[in-house]
């Protein structure tokens, strides 16, 4: 595991706390080019009553404003929970190079638990892909959450 990847996903676990402190599901991302972020993001779908406003959405949508384009090669997103099937189509769509998460979700996972977006050949863009960075502590904040909530 790269040092660099840690403190990436320790921004992006910060990020997840602040959105559990807003009443939502702790998920955080960031994206990362030329080893500085360019954007960030914390789930936001109940406050903004927006079901696309997940971390990584929020992220990408900032990294493309800061780059002045949709395309984001050359970029590397770090998220506390693996991606659904929406951000996952996004990044592809955004041209991420590599992504790293942390826990896995074995109900709605597109980055090899449920689904395997990110790498299915069947699109034209694949992205590199690293798993459980930090996994124990973000999977730990997400159970917590729930239980919370049970």
């Amino acid at each position: 595991m790269d040092s660099l990847d840690l403190t990436f996903m320790q921004r992006a676990l910060e990020l997840a706390r602040e959105a559990e402190r807003a009443g939502e599901v702790p998920v955080g991302a960031v994206v990362v080019r030329d080893g500085r972020i360019i954007a960030e993001g914390a789930n936001c779908p109940i406050g903004s009553r927006d079901p696309t406003a997940h971390a990584e959405m929020i992220a990408l949508r900032g990294a493309s404003a800061a780059s002045d384009s949709y395309r984001l090669t050359g970029t590397t997103l770090y998220v506390t929970l693996e991606p659904c099937a929406m951000c996952a189509g996004a990044m592809v769509h955004a041209r991420v190079q590599r992504l790293v998460f942390a826990a896995t979700d074995p109900r709605a996972g597109a980055a090899g638990s449920v689904f395997n977006i990110v790498s299915n050949a069947a699109l034209n863009h694949r992205i590199e892909c690293t798993g459980g960075v930090l996994a124990e502590e973000c999977g730990s904040l997400l159970r917590g959450f729930f239980a919370a909530r049970r």
